[in-house]
């Protein structure tokens, strides 16, 4: 399993309903299922993927969640992940409110492209910059809507939620340490952020 995925479940509580958006191979629900005590559903529009979580026993359905999610219902799950998928996404905004409204608690991970090495990259060089943690270039990479940690923030204060916590990723998909964490926006390699709507 990815490092990154590691992270995000140390996240996730004991015993919760997950719903993991573009859930890939089902790497992290098979973790979470199997490990963590969780009830897992998994989301993904690869049919490559799917066949995939099938194999390995992972409740996975088929569907473009750019297209909302409307075979869940209000509240029906504790945590909907969205590791390294926001970005990959024709609607972030809609995917973010669909993914609060199932869950009160959303967890969003992401490649910064704030990091001051992919700047670097397209100023001297004037072209699309590859990511350490998503390696493809422009012309094959599904990610559409590349964005930076000040970016998410942004987006997270719009939509009205509370950043609850933040993990600084390093470049192996690892926490990060020193002047990653203190300046993250020019100097992390990716985040993952836990998200919840304001209690009432």
């Amino acid at each position: 399993m990815r490092l990154d995925l590691g992270v995000i479940a140390n996240l996730v509580p004991a015993g919760a309903r997950v719903l993991d958006l573009g859930c890939g191979d089902g790497a992290l629900l098979d973790e979470l299922i199997r490990h963590r005590g969780c009830e897992g559903q998994g989301v993904e529009v690869s049919a490559e993927a799917f066949h995939v979580c099938v194999a390995r026993g992972i409740p996975v359905v088929t569907a473009d969640i750019d297209e909302g999610l409307p075979d869940f219902a209000d509240g029906s799950f504790d945590v909907v992940v969205l590791s390294q998928t926001l970005q990959a996404t024709r609607r972030p905004r809609l995917v973010l409110r669909e993914m609060m409204r199932v869950a009160d608690t959303g967890i969003v991970s992401f490649v910064n492209y704030g990091h001051i090495a992919l700047r670097a990259h397209f100023l001297l060089r004037g072209r699309m910059p590859i990511p350490r943690l998503a390696p493809q270039p422009w012309f094959e990479t599904t990610n559409i809507h590349p964005f930076t940690i000040r970016d998410f923030e942004a987006l997270a204060v719009s939509q009205g939620l509370v950043v609850s916590d933040r993990v600084i990723l390093g470049g192996d998909g690892g926490p990060a340490h020193g002047l990653a964490v203190r300046r993250p926006n020019a100097f992390a390699r990716a985040a993952a952020y836990v998200v919840r709507r304001p209690a009432t």
